[in-house]
């Protein structure tokens, strides 16, 4: 099986969490943390940065490993690295790719459906960050 490597970003501020819907694809309407995939020569924190520059047009701090997810989906086994991040000062989120966004606390992070892989995740960052 196909291995995709991800990185991905656990933007919080003000208790909430920064959470994306996929526009397009086969996971396509799922909700999850914001990132992509690592290309060659590239290391896990310069892809993150990137694909939030390319997906968000914003910059971001990108901090310690929170947790890294092995998944397997169907076609393809996910392994996400994901960072605690925060934003540049006075940056904002301007969606480029996804469908929608939204900032969760604790009483609404559940009230998304989280792609498989972020699931157990998400409970994680619940108990420890929010």
């Amino acid at each position: 099986m196909k291995t995709v490597r991800v990185a991905a970003a656990i933007i919080l501020r003000e208790g909430k969490l920064y959470a994306t819907q996929r526009a397009h694809g086969a996971l396509k309407d799922g909700w999850e943390l914001p990132g992509g995939k690592v290309e060659e020569n590239e290391t896990l924190k310069e892809a993150l940065k990137r694909e939030i520059r390319e997906e968000l047009d914003m910059e971001i701090e990108v901090g310690e490993l929170f947790r890294t997810v092995e998944y397997d989906y169907p076609d393809f086994h996910l392994s996400m690295a994901c960072f605690l991040c925060t934003l540049a000062a006075g940056e904002e989120p301007t969606l480029k790719v996804h469908k929608a966004a939204r900032w969760l606390d604790k009483e609404t992070l559940e009230s998304v459906e989280w792609l498989p892989a972020d699931v157990a995740l998400v409970g994680e960052i619940k108990k420890k960050c929010l």
